[in-house]
């Protein structure tokens, strides 16, 4: 009999071998056996202590998770009919594992038990906040409720998963659904050459001649940003702003998906003795209540509208006066930006991405980490999905592993849109042995294309920084238990601080100068066009800023304050704070809704003003690099400077989830965190 590769845990996951077909009875097999050992734990004479029932607890559910996690990594990167199939029967057979364990009697009072305990005190400070962790997540998954309550919760969970899955993968269809077939070059006049080749491989791929444009962002967003035909610009933007909406394909409309998941939220939040879905989701968040996150949004939003209604009257003035745009629509907004920018900076992110092939890019980051965190970043091997997937080891100075990570860096058609991301493996102490955590970072960047390489544009080297510190969260953690080890336990709106930290050493020229190579000469980036790319750093920042802004006021009122059985749309509650803090008024046929993927598939549900959140303490953090509290690291250093950098390190990344969030801001910065630096990077307050 056939082996099956999803049971089979003993190293990585083995890829060439793993088919649709082994997810129903792997999944079968690991829950029918992880049901006994609860069964097991549940009784009387298993003692509620850590080495009795906490450990094997885990041992279950990690195995489950692997296996679980490496089937939804394929669902999120090499999707098909058959492994959609087989995710989607076995997704409500999770939920509704997952939803038994969160409200099982027995093991809940046995942690309530280990936490009243003598023996409590002995565990480790991570030890304990596991056990707090728990006791919080099984009140939050209705233990405490009736039978009866406790049965339709479970069926609201089990609905919230499958509609969940769905609107990702409507939005996937409905992205790759729409292609635009050109034959005359004189339509893509404006266009990047290398966005054209690009365009020509999809065409021939599809036995046509021509280019073939297509929603994808590596197409999308330069196509916006540089095509002179705005008929074509417009046609692109209808596409887009219309996915996985009636205006596209009815079938593929997540808009009564999203009616529903707002009803069920609701409903579930009351079930648990809370009013709204917003008030549950802040229990493991920094942020104390949504009204404190309203004002904190407003707060922003008030200081920010004034530069961004001064970037948009600009934004106008120089259609108008260059370019004849009597009135400036959507689809022209980054067209103008652009033309805008290499009006008033003399440069074009065209020209930047020439100086920044992924693999000069990729050298760069990782000389980086190794300066500031003394690590060491090596190529390493193992079995990958895509042939395009790289795999890297993170050892220490003494040549110890510390961990290992995928990189899939390019899109396709198969692959979610986005960048993200994800845990293979978990660190954990094993006996005497640590068992290495394993990272997935997955972005969407284009493919090399006839010989030439992948070129990045300077805000996809960002992305790709940004996930990169996810990645060391979950790398550099130094905890042993799986449940605060790396990202896990960590609170949403702090999970945002490493990634975001990593960020600004992409506008340092320290960093830069290391990591750009001309595609064509090998020249490094020169200078003065580094200047005038930090000149223009905060170039429509404050457009920026509200429309982040925008995106996270809509999530937390609708989550919060949005009546989900009333007579308001969740499109007009977006029109309504629109008109309190954009600039920039969409037309009245968009749907972003439908494709706010980060809300409604991506765990950031009432919790998508992490990000500004999140921004605060990193931009904060990042300040001790810039100026250090000891002046002569300072100046030996600059911003790569290692004692900060085994600071943030020991404070911060290696501590995960086992501490308050706050709690590791403080031990790193020396105090709480203030919103100075991020308003000084982004321009809006003056640098002295």
């Amino acid at each position: 009999m056939e082996s099956n590769p999803l049971l089979d845990l003993t190293g990585l996951p083995k890829f060439s071998i793993i088919r649709p077909a082994h997810i129903g009875s792997a999944i079968d097999t690991l829950l029918a056996a992880n049901r006994r050992l609860i069964d097991q734990l549940a009784r009387p004479a298993v003692a509620a202590t850590w080495n009795d029932f906490v450990s094997p607890l885990d041992d279950a559910s990690e195995r489950l998770s692997r296996a679980w996690g490496t089937v939804g990594h394929l669902h999120g990167v090499l999707d098909s009919q058959e492994l959609r199939d087989a995710y989607n029967e076995s997704q409500p057979k999770i939920v509704a594992y997952y939803t038994e364990l969160g409200q099982n009697q027995a093991l809940f009072a046995k942690f309530k038990e280990l936490r009243e305990s003598a023996a409590f005190a002995d565990l480790s400070p991570a030890q304990r906040k596991v056990i707090e962790n728990e006791l919080r997540d099984f009140k939050l998954s209705g233990a405490e409720l009736s039978e009866a309550d406790k049965a339709r919760y479970a069926e609201i969970a089990q609905e919230l998963a499958s509609l969940g899955t769905r609107f990702s993968e409507h939005l996937l269809d409905s992205t790759n659904a729409f292609q635009v077939h050109i034959e005359d070059d004189n339509e893509l006049a404006g266009l990047p050459e290398d966005i054209k080749d690009a365009a020509r491989e999809v065409a021939r791929q599809s036995s046509k001649d021509g280019w073939i444009l297509t929603l994808r962002a590596p197409c999308y967003f330069p196509a916006m940003q540089y095509a002179d035909n705005r008929d074509l610009r417009e046609k692109l933007y209808f596409a887009h702003q219309t996915r996985a909406s009636e205006l596209a394909n009815p079938a593929l409309d997540n808009g009564p998906l999203i009616s529903r998941m707002l009803e069920l939220h609701r409903e579930a939040a009351r079930l648990l003795g809370f009013e709204t879905h917003a008030h549950v989701s802040l229990i493991p968040k920094m942020a104390g209540s949504p009204d404190e996150v309203i004002h904190f949004l407003d707060d922003l939003a008030r200081k920010a509208r004034p530069f961004a209604e001064r970037d948009f009257h600009e934004l106008e003035e120089f259609a108008a006066s260059a370019l004849g745009m009597a009135k400036l629509e959507a689809w022209d907004i980054a067209y103008a930006s652009e033309k805008l920018r290499v009006n008033r900076y003399a440069f074009s992110e065209q020209e930047v991405k020439q100086y920044f092939p992924e693999e000069k890019v990729l050298d760069g980051m990782f000389k980086v980490v190794d300066s500031i965190f003394g690590i060491r970043i090596r190529p390493d091997h193992a079995e990958v999905w895509d042939q395009s997937v790289r795999f890297f080891k993170v050892e220490d100075l003494s040549g110890n592993m510390l961990g290992q990570f995928y990189l899939d860096p390019y899109a396709r058609e198969t692959k979610r849109g986005g960048a993200w991301m994800d845990e293979a493996v978990t660190r954990r102490r094993k006996g005497n042995a640590i068992q290495h955590p394993v990272a997935y970072l997955v972005c969407n960047f284009p493919a090399p294309i006839a010989g030439k390489p992948s070129l990045l544009t300077h805000d996809e080297v960002i992305t790709l920084f940004h996930e990169f510190g996810h990645g060391l969260h979950h790398l550099l953690t130094k905890i042993d238990y799986p449940g605060v080890s790396g990202i896990r336990g960590v609170e949403w709106d702090a999970v945002e601080l490493p990634s975001q930290f990593m960020e600004n050493f992409c506008w340092e020229w320290d960093v830069v100068s290391i990591m750009t190579s001309h595609a064509d000469t090998g020249a490094s980036l020169p200078r003065d066009l580094f200047e005038k790319m930090l000149a223009a750093k905060n170039f429509q920042s404050g457009m920026q800023m509200v429309r982040q802004l925008e995106f996270s006021l809509f999530d937390m009122h609708l989550h919060y304050d949005f009546d989900p059985a009333g007579k308001k749309t969740p499109g007009q509650l977006l029109d309504e704070i629109r008109t309190n803090v954009a600039v920039v008024i969409p037309p009245a046929f968009t749907r972003f809704p439908n494709s706010f993927s980060h809300i409604f598939a991506g765990g950031y549900c009432a919790g998508y003003y992490s990000y500004k959140w999140a921004e605060v303490l990193s931009a904060d953090a990042y300040s001790a690099f810039e100026k250090t509290d000891r002046p002569n690291e300072s100046s030996e250093y600059g911003v790569l400077n290692p004692v900060a950098g085994a600071r943030f390190r020991d404070e911060i990344l290696a501590v995960g989830g086992s501490r308050p969030a706050m709690e590791s801001f403080v031990a790193f910065r020396g105090r709480p965190p203030e919103a100075t630096a991020l308003l000084r990077h982004s321009g809006m307050i003056s640098a002295s």
